[in-house]
């Protein structure tokens, strides 16, 4: 039973981290991509 903990412990940790980033790093990049199109119309209005 103790190694279950343990892989859980050396698995599951890791795993939890990677997901707590990357819904975070998706935030951001659909605000960034948002920015990237908005300047993308600006530039093109200026032209």
């Amino acid at each position: 039973m103790e190694e279950v903990y343990t892989q859980i412990a050396n698995l599951g940790f890791p795993i939890a981290v990677s997901i707590y980033l990357l819904v975070r790093i998706e935030g951001k990049l659909n605000s960034l991509t948002q920015s990237i199109n908005e300047l993308s119309k600006t530039i093109a209005a200026i032209k």
